[in-house]
């Protein structure tokens, strides 16, 4: 009976036959290993496979996004590029409605803008119905529509201080 195994077949956590861990075969020559910078961040540079399109198109959506809040009387609107922090999304649209259905009604325009207008599909919403943080999910964008009380209490500027606020002039934007 045969053991189903075959010298080349050797296990891959295993040394090849003939050689001590850590020794190389005279066959092999060494390879240098390639110096990498302890101070390199791979998401300051993003990488095309993290981002194969780069971030002008969601910036593109997150300025669309505040210019709808505002022209909807958003309050405290602000566009937040947190490329560097995550690996999921690129900008943050935050803003402030006064009441329930000033948070609904921004939301859906936002939603008619960016679907109709820019061509993108929502991903996902979240809290709609209790209305007090509602969470648009754009993929690269991620828009956030607090009652005041809401966002004061998680304060998301704070909790991603390492975030670039982006001036909504610097977008064509006024509030």
């Amino acid at each position: 009976m045969s053991d189903n195994t075959s010298p080349e077949m050797n296990d891959p956590n295993e040394s090849p036959k003939g050689q001590i861990d850590g020794e190389q075969s005279s066959a092999e020559s060494p390879q240098p290993k390639a110096a990498k910078p302890d101070n390199v961040n791979p998401m300051v540079r993003p990488s095309r496979a993290i981002r194969p399109h780069g971030t002008a198109d969601g910036l593109k959506l997150a300025t669309e996004a505040a210019r709808v809040a505002i022209e909807n009387n958003g309050m405290d609107v602000m566009v937040l590029d947190v490329c560097a922090q995550s690996a999921e999304f690129d900008y943050f649209v935050l803003a402030t409605g006064t009441s329930r259905r000033q948070l609904h009604a921004i939301s859906e325009l936002i939603d008619d803008a960016l679907e109709k207008g820019l061509g993108d599909q929502r991903l996902g919403i979240e809290g709609y119905d209790e209305s007090r943080w509602i969470v648009l999910d754009y993929g690269s964008v991620v828009i956030h529509l607090f009652d005041e009380e809401t966002r004061e209490y998680y304060d998301l500027e704070s909790l991603w201080a390492d975030g670039k606020p982006i001036a909504l002039s610097d977008l064509g934007l006024t509030s």
